[in-house]
């Protein structure tokens, strides 16, 4: 389908339109702080509210109840791991990585040809008697080449901070994993941090603190940033990013 010059106009208008409505909505924070998301309806309070399953049916003993060593979880030495919806465990992120990664390639190739005939039984003066002046057949080909490449490539990282969250189990599969979230919003100033974390973990991976490292959560996703006055300014503008994206050079 051709677009036509009218076509080309809506089209530019609508994607003009489309890019303020985007940079309109940051405007809200404009002379204030950036607000702080409500814990109310997220997945760690709706889990809070559910109501477990009751551990034992039944009426408890007597003597049991009495006892100075009961191992109920709401005893002084009973298990104060996380193990059902809406628990909160403590995890702990420490991430001191470096990788380095280097490659260098260097390759050349150099090429020289002649061929020469001074005689041969008198055939090259009765051919250099034909050819335009200046040209002969000694010596009749000579070629020379010569090639080179090198490349060098390196990459460095270096990553290492240090995190403590508070995460809560949403929910708990069927094979006795525990699936947990948390989320860790502090705001200092015009600036707002912000930490979620989720995946999954085993019960009998968490201590006896009621705490996990990081290394132990399985499909593990950690993000830390922020947003607010810095952060604004640090991204490049909605239209640095489309032409960066659509410029082919």
């Amino acid at each position: 389908m051709k677009l036509t010059s009218s076509n080309s106009k809506v089209l530019a208008a609508a994607t003009i339109l489309s890019l303020a409505i985007t940079g309109c909505a940051r405007l809200e924070n404009v002379g204030k702080a950036p607000a702080l998301k409500a814990p109310q309806n997220g997945d760690e309070h709706l889990a809070m509210m559910r109501v477990p399953l009751p551990e034992r049916t039944g009426s408890p003993d007597l003597s049991t109840r009495a006892s100075l060593w009961r191992s109920d979880r709401k005893s002084l030495l009973g298990n104060q791991r996380a193990q059902q919806i809406g628990d909160i465990l403590t995890v702990v992120i420490e991430i001191d990585e470096r990788a380095e990664i280097s490659n260098a390639t260097s390759r050349s190739r150099d090429g020289n040809e002649s061929l020469s005939i001074p005689a041969l039984v008198g055939i090259p003066q009765r051919i250099n008697s034909q050819l335009p002046e200046g040209a002969s057949l000694d010596p009749a080909v000579s070629t020379t080449s010569s090639s080179s490449s090198s490349g060098n490539g390196s990459v460095r990282r270096n990553e290492k901070f240090s995190l403590r969250v508070a995460a809560t189990v949403v929910d708990v599969l069927q094979n006795g994993v525990l699936s947990i979230q948390g989320s860790q919003e502090v705001r200092v100033n015009f600036e707002l941090r912000e930490l979620l974390v989720s995946g999954y973990v085993r019960p009998a991976d968490i201590s006896r603190q009621n705490q996990i490292t990081y290394d132990k959560i399985a499909a593990a996703r950690i993000s830390y940033g922020g947003r607010g006055q810095i952060t604004d300014v640090q991204q490049p503008r909605y239209g640095q990013q489309v032409a960066d994206i659509i410029l082919p050079f």
